[in-house]
């Protein structure tokens, strides 16, 4: 089943933040047990606000790539540019369609 990690964090230096997903993804995409998908939200109500869904095949993938030294590096990089604490939630993806 695949899953979707969503992580919630506050931001004023977001092209930095950006600069590290970027990077992020030349390094991780692709690889086996990597992020497979990711898509950025920013809160229209509050615009230091910002939701990253990443996907994986599976939770047990995600977990691996959590365990990681270069995620771990990642997360510490980005956590540095982040307002506040993130919020992590973890979730089994039920249902994904296109409707138009």
């Amino acid at each position: 089943m695949k899953f979707v990690q969503i992580i919630g964090f506050e931001t004023e230096r977001m092209d930095e933040m950006e600069r590290i997903f970027e990077e992020a993804g030349r390094r991780f995409g692709g690889r086996p047990g990597g992020p497979t998908q990711r898509m950025l939200l920013k809160d229209r109500d509050n615009p230091r606000r910002y939701l990253a869904l990443i996907e994986f095949d599976s939770y047990e993938e995600a977990m691996r790539n959590s365990n990681d030294p270069e995620t771990g590096r990642m997360a510490e990089q980005l956590g540095a540019l982040c307002i506040g604490e993130r919020v992590y939630t973890n979730c089994d993806l039920v249902d994904q369609r296109e409707l138009a």
